[in-house]
Formats: structure tokens, sequence, C-alpha cells
């Protein structure tokens, strides 16, 4: 059976992705909705244009996947405006969660900011949710609201995103490197980077698989490192000194939300589901650097 795709944050680095490897399933339909086209803080107009779509695949015959990769990311405008975040973040899943139900098949993105981050383990699937930010709040309802929905939905964890688009970090220490003779980096938070073409294959490979899907999976790339060591194998894969950059704390630059010490999240159910285990962080660094990064 052919699917027909529904992407929400099209725009975005893991929406543009997902947008590029759909294009390639040959019989497939793709719906790629951005900001514009699909307005999350509308209920009536969100549900609606998801009815739309789903009568469209019904009429096709075809598979439905939602793939929910929008979201309020502005982790510190969170701060102050946790109204409009709850709505996009916490609220919208759910209504996308009960369009689906029964229809097709939900995957919602959610985050390593619903954990407390004073873990010094790996957070496992079913760890205690407890954020510590009006961003982390949010995501934790829109897991809650995904759950509650009910039908065949998976919220898949993520963290430390960084994609050939957009604003992230891997970008802007690319951009740092050419302004800057150092850079200061914080070593106190520890986490795992994630590719978004790896993130967007995982998601694919999810959605397509014909048994039911675990209701919570984690998927990064693998392996654990500080945002300091980070920036230091970004200089190093683009042939900079990675001595230029140096180690300071979080203390040193405070934020409005407070980030997470320690967001590195357990894989091991993503991998006993029979997906394919995430690549280690560094290899998909130098793979993603190696492909047009800095164009």
């Amino acid at each position: 059976m052919q699917v027909s795709w529904l992407v929400t944050g099209a725009r975005g680095q893991l929406g543009s992705d997902l947008g590029q490897l759909l294009a390639v399933r040959e019989g497939d339909t793709v719906t790629a909705l951005g900001r514009d086209e699909l307005d999350l803080t509308d209920e009536v107009g969100t549900r609606a244009r998801v009815r739309q779509w789903l009568a469209a695949v019904r009429d096709r015959g075809d598979r439905a996947v939602l793939i929910n990769a929008a979201a309020y990311t502005a982790v510190d405008a969170a701060e102050d405006d946790e109204t409009t975040a709850e709505v996009v973040n916490g609220r919208a899943p759910g209504w996308l969660a009960d369009e689906l139900a029964g229809h097709g098949r939900l995957l919602h993105l959610s985050t390593d900011y619903v954990f407390d981050g004073a873990a010094t383990q790996p957070y496992a699937v079913d760890a205690p949710v407890a954020p510590r930010s009006a961003y982390g709040r949010t995501k934790a309802a829109g897991e809650r609201a995904v759950a509650a929905a009910g039908g065949d939905s998976a919220i898949v964890r993520t963290a430390w995103v960084y994609g050939r688009r957009g604003g992230n970090f891997v970008r802007t220490m690319i951009r740092l490197e050419k302004e800057r003779d150092t850079v200061s980096v914080v070593d106190d938070q520890v986490g795992s980077p994630t590719w978004s073409a790896d993130l967007a294959a995982g998601l694919v490979e999810l959605a397509t698989r014909e048994a039911a899907v675990s209701p919570i999976l984690h998927f990064t790339n693998a392996g654990q490192v500080s945002w300091h060591g980070l920036a230091r194998a970004v200089f190093e894969e683009i042939g900079a000194d990675p001595d230029r950059v140096l180690p300071t704390t979080t203390e040193a630059f405070p934020r409005p939300a407070p980030r997470p010490p320690y967001s590195v999240l357990d894989l091991s159910a993503w991998t006993s589901a029979g997906l394919t285990p995430p690549r280690p962080w560094r290899t998909a660094l130098a793979v993603a650097l190696r492909g047009g990064f800095q164009d």
C-alpha cells in the first residue's frame, strides 16, 4: 500500500529533511505544511485541514501517516509566552492525535526538556517527567494529550538537533569560527547531538512499520558529549584549531530558561523494537559537514 504523508513544521530543519527524504519515495504522496499553511494556534482550522487531508487519503486508498515536526521551539521566549507555547506544544498535538485516531499513524516529536536534567545515566522512556522550563512543561503537556487520544501513535523524544537549515548550534559554531579568535562554550551540559537527516530517516522507518509502534521512543545519535566538546568537534571537522574553543560554565551564561545539565536519552527501546540503531554522533557530524553543511 502506498503512503500519504502529512508533515507539519515542514519549513524547519527536521521538516525540510523529511520533505527531501519523502519526495523520492515512489508512489507516495506528501503534503508538507509550514506555519503559513497550518496555524497550530487555531483548533478549528487545524482540525479541518487534517480532516480534508484524511478524506483525500481515503479517496486514494492510501495509508495515512502524519509526522508532527512543528513546535514552539523558542526556549527562552517561552518563559514569557507560555500561553502560546502551551497551545502549540501542549494542545495542538492532541487535536492532531484526535483526528488521526482510527484513521492513520501519528508520530509526534518531543524533547529531552521534559526531564529535569539531574540524572547521571541516560533517561529511559518511562523515566519520570519533571520539566524545569516553560518549554519543557508545554512539551510534556503535548505528550499527555497525544497519549490521551489513543490510536496508532508514538511520541519520539529527541535532543540537540542540528540540520543544514535554520538556526542551530553547529551552524552557529561554523559562523563564529570565521568571526572570532576564540569562542567560549559551556562544558557542564551533556547530551547527544542529533543530525536532523538521521532523525528524519529514523522517523520514516518507524512510520512505515507494519506492526504497532511503542507509545514512547527515544532517538538521538549515539554517545554523549558536552556543548564544549561538540564545538571542538565542529572546529576539527572544518579544519580549524579546536583549542580556540574555550570551556566555560552555565553560570557564566545565564539564560531565562534553565538548561538541563544532563540530556542523554536511553536508546534501548528504539533498538529493541528492531529499528536501525542510530550511528555515533561524531560519525553523523562528519558526514553532515562533508555534505555541504556550510552552504
